[in-house]
């Protein structure tokens, strides 16, 4: 156990699914709360949460946020197959194994993700209804495993110069972020941020070629993240890399070709979505017809949030109304 650098948050180390993983736990005052297991995205930490851990911790519940498979203080495993969707709800399922028989107190988890965290999230509900018994996801909305993968669907579209795709190189996206890890940082952060006001920039299509020539450097941090965020950032990758979670898209295709059994399948599970009005993943082609079909694919659906004004960040970006609409789904489970 060592300390975090946010206030009442411990972290952590525990075996899981055979992988060493470093968690942040926010305990509540009375023991034996509920537990909330937090999953973060790309390119980020368990300290995405920071806002999360304190405020859902002081609301009575057990918060718990890893390191994902491939960040931070959590191993990263050389092999590009070890980072599949099944890898990754192994680990969270394992974890809530873990934390419950170290506290003595639940056996089952809400599960809250964001960005690459929100699939997780989205598919520890569909394929442990039995574990993880409600679920939050953030910006990324849910669609069942379909009959193309999305690296295909691009190709279809006559796509060639998204991310994703251009993700799929090892070594060559790595070599880009790791020249100026701050500075790729705190592109990456404020591009994909509400407060962007520059036209055409971004970095889903990479009209540059490269991932960061069509991002924006700020004048100084938006409000959200301060130096010392952006520091805690920056160390970490420092410290491990961006391979670990450059792997996950790699898997893109492996993901969609193991997902077969679940074709079509909605989440029963009371379930909440929320993401900011300014964030990319929302302009991607599929993000409006799939939340349409929340009726059919989410029937056990509590609220879906558009926060005004949000980029991707959006539980860093706007903490006050993600917690009150997070603790509210809580409390009503």
């Amino acid at each position: 156990m060592t300390a975090s650098p946010v206030p009442g948050v411990t972290l952590m180390t525990t075996k899981a699914n055979d992988i060493h993983m470093r968690y942040a736990e926010a305990a509540p005052k009375e023991p034996g709360g509920p537990l909330v297991l937090f999953a973060h995205g790309w390119p980020e930490s368990w300290y995405s949460w920071r806002h999360q851990l304190q405020a859902v911790s002081a609301a009575g519940f057990r918060c718990v946020a890893p390191d994902m498979r491939g960040y931070g203080g959590t191993e990263a495993p050389e092999p590009i197959d070890q980072y599949t969707l099944f890898h990754m709800v192994g680990d969270m399922a394992e974890l809530v194994k873990a934390v419950s028989e170290k506290n003595g107190g639940e056996t089952k988890a809400v599960i809250v993700g964001h960005d690459w965290g929100a699939p997780v999230a989205w598919h520890a509900a569909l394929w442990r209804p039995d574990l993880f018994t409600a679920v939050c996801a953030m910006s990324v909305p849910y669609a069942p495993p379909g009959y193309i993968d999305v690296l295909s669907a691009l190709e279809k579209l006559g796509i060639n110069d998204f991310y994703l795709q251009y993700f799929q190189k090892p070594g060559v996206p790595e070599a880009e972020l790791q020249q100026d890890i701050r500075g790729a940082l705190r592109r990456l952060y404020y591009t994909a941020g509400g407060e962007l006001t520059e036209t055409g920039k971004g970095f889903a299509r990479l009209t540059g070629g490269t991932l960061l020539a069509n991002t924006v450097d700020p004048e100084k941090l938006p409000a959200w993240l301060s130096e010392a965020d952006l520091d805690y950032y920056a160390g970490e990758f420092s410290r491990t890399g961006f391979r670990g979670g450059l792997n996950w898209y790699r898997n893109l295709r492996r993901n969609w070709e193991l997902a077969g059994p679940w074709r079509g399948q909605p989440i029963r599970q009371p379930s909440l979505f929320i993401a900011g009005s300014r964030d990319g993943v929302l302009r991607f082609p599929a993000a409006k017809s799939q939340i349409e079909a929340y009726p059919k694919t989410l029937p056990g659906l509590r609220g879906c949030h558009i926060l005004e004004g949000a980029g991707h960040w959006v539980q860093q970006e706007q903490p006050a109304a993600v917690n009150k609409l997070l603790i509210d789904f809580l409390k009503g489970l």
